[in-house]
């Protein structure tokens, strides 16, 4: 797979992965167009686009051909409504997913449901409460996890080894919405699977290597602001995958539920086996739209490698070529806003 050295990119959310994004395309000979005209790689600033109307438009009149949605994309999204941006639809790249799917998708219970439903996904029990669901703690077995409905990484996430424990918890992630959801733990070994949209080189969703994570912090893989995920997280080596089939068993399961989810965009799926017991099967148990893509390449960022640079290196690829691998799936804007639950 290849990007032409004349593609025009621009970035818009996250600065620090924008920015990661940028320089690193930059200097493998893709014209990126960026906020400032010389932005300094030592600074996160200066590199993205605001993620508003005026900021899309600003890099569409600068002549940018691809946008890389590095930001959390909704219903309501300029990149969905914006009528200014309707006669650039047709012609407008886009990295990213369909906006109205993302409002559906990032809700964990809508997806839960959606993929009990298809009947062919092993997921963990789950409920869902509110603060008049005294009864629907009755039957729960500890430790249990606590999380939000919406969230991203391990923010509001944690495991509760009692039930005074998960009240509490749960009494604050009530303060922050109506709903929030109890899930069995699952007890054993936990990795990640990010999954590839198809593009003119891959016609198919296909998984990159699976990276299986460590050195949990109460149960809980900490944020990798915290922690660099290089420090807690591993690709499993050709002899492992080998001997232990539930390995590329996880990565076909995650590949047919990015399918049915119609991503258009690469995301993370996390998984963990069921049982310590060595050979578990593995379960899904948070799927990401939006995997944190930060990577090598700016000084001082040697051990910022994402997830999903880690899982690309195990196929060969430097950052620079994950990025331009997912450059070449970009869609147009128009595909993206006719995407719905429909």
């Amino acid at each position: 797979m290849s990007c032409e050295a004349n593609t025009h990119a621009d970035f818009i959310g996250y600065k620090d992965s924008g920015a990661d994004i940028c320089h690193v395309l930059r200097r493998s000979g893709v014209h990126v167009i960026t906020g400032k005209d010389d932005p300094f790689p030592l600074q996160d600033d200066g590199w993205c686009f605001p993620d508003t109307e005026r900021g899309i438009l600003t890099a569409v009149h600068r002549g940018a051909t691809h946008l890389w949605a590095n930001t959390v994309l909704f219903g309501t999204h300029p990149l969905q409504y914006s009528a200014a941006l309707d006669k650039h639809a047709p012609r407008l790249r886009i990295v990213g997913q369909p906006p109205l799917l993302v409002d559906a998708h990032d809700d964990k219970n809508f997806v839960n449901s959606m993929l009990r439903k298809d009947g062919r996904f092993r997921l963990p029990e789950s409920r869902m409460l509110d603060r008049a669901d005294a009864a629907g703690m009755s039957g729960l077995t500890y430790p249990a996890v606590g999380k939000p409905i919406r969230g991203r990484g391990s923010y509001g996430v944690k495991v509760c080894q009692n039930e005074a424990e998960l009240c509490a918890h749960l009494e604050e992630l009530l303060r922050e919405s109506p709903l929030a959801m109890v899930e069995e733990y699952l007890p054993g070994e936990e990795g990640t699977v990010t999954v590839m949209p198809p593009s003119k080189e891959e016609p198919k969703y296909w998984a990159l290597p699976i990276v299986v994570r460590f050195n949990h912090h109460d149960g809980i893989a900490p944020y990798n602001g915290v922690v660099a995920v290089t420090l807690n997280s591993r690709v499993p080596s050709d002899e492992e995958t080998m001997a232990d089939p539930t390995y590329a068993e996880i990565c076909r399961q995650c590949e047919k539920v990015a399918e049915s989810l119609r991503i258009t965009a690469p995301i993370r799926i996390d998984v963990r086996r069921v049982s310590k017991k060595g050979g578990a099967p593995f379960a899904m148990f948070d799927i990401n739209m939006k995997p944190n893509m930060t990577g090598p390449g700016r000084p001082g960022r040697e051990d910022q490698a994402s997830l999903t640079a880690m899982a690309a290196q195990k196929l060969g690829w430097s950052y620079a070529q994950l990025l331009k691998h997912i450059l070449s799936s970009a869609q147009t804007l128009e595909h993206l806003r006719n995407v719905s639950l429909k």
